[in-house]
């Protein structure tokens, strides 16, 4: 695979330096979509232009920790380990913003970047995503870089995941990847994870697939029926199977 890092952060941050308003959002589309072959230049739409005060500041924490340094060597280095595998792609970090506003849903945005990313892909792109509901680091930056980048290595050698069953192989395979140890759960917890999830494992309905993956709290803001799951749960558990070679692709 060949892998090249674009920093991003700069051209988001200076979007913040115009005032909220029409401007700003037109030079936000500018910015993302080429204006002659009305297709995506830059992969941006996960961030939310009409953002807060909150994001130009937490743009300059992460412009101070110099985080798109770090980064790129986690996409130089995932490269060296995936040379067997096709395709070129841009790395790029993105801000999206959960934090406050109604542009974007976290359970809704964070699904759609792991399961439903077929578009930037198409176009060359890997997208890591920073949430303003974070505080930045450097290390989950490092994370988030390297489990998308493997994240794409998975779905390129097993097809995009349609069941809850596959996406918990895609995101524990990626996650152990990228020697990720969260989220975690106690062993009674994982038990308790394990036998709620498995009679929908091969489940390809939404509202249940959420609801297993990221737990009560996010399937109850979108309306969907609870599990009694924790945060996470499934996430948890997928990380656990393939550091242990329990789940079977």
């Amino acid at each position: 695979m060949i892998l090249e890092f674009v920093p991003l952060l700069r051209t988001q941050r200076a979007l913040y330096g115009i005032p909220r308003g029409g401007q700003r959002f037109r030079e936000y589309l500018h910015q993302m979509i080429d204006p002659d072959t009305r297709d995506l230049r830059l992969p941006i739409a996960a961030m939310n232009p009409m953002g807060k005060d909150h994001l130009p500041a937490l743009l300059d924490q992460l412009l101070a920790l110099d985080v798109e340094h770090p980064a790129a060597r986690a996409v130089r280095d995932a490269a060296t380990q995936l040379t067997e595998s096709p395709g070129a792609y841009q790395v790029a970090l993105v801000v999206s913003d959960d934090a406050l506003g109604g542009w974007t849903n976290r359970p809704t945005s964070d699904f759609s970047h792991r399961f439903e990313d077929d578009d930037l892909r198409k176009r060359g792109w890997i997208t890591g995503i920073l949430w303003t509901g974070e505080a930045p680091s450097l290390e989950a930056v490092r994370d988030e870089v390297l489990t998308c980048i493997f994240r794409v290595d998975h779905i390129q050698r097993y097809g995009p995941a349609r069941t809850l069953r596959e996406m918990m192989v895609q995101e524990g395979r990626a996650r152990a990847a990228a020697r990720r140890t969260h989220p975690a759960l106690a062993p009674d917890e994982l038990a308790n994870a394990r036998q709620v999830i498995r009679p929908h494992l091969d489940s390809t309905e939404r509202p249940i697939i959420v609801a297993c993956l990221f737990g009560d709290d996010a399937a109850a803001s979108l309306g969907y029926t609870a599990q009694g799951l924790g945060a996470k749960a499934g996430f948890a558990l997928a990380l656990y199977d393939a550091q242990t070679s329990y789940v079977q692709a």
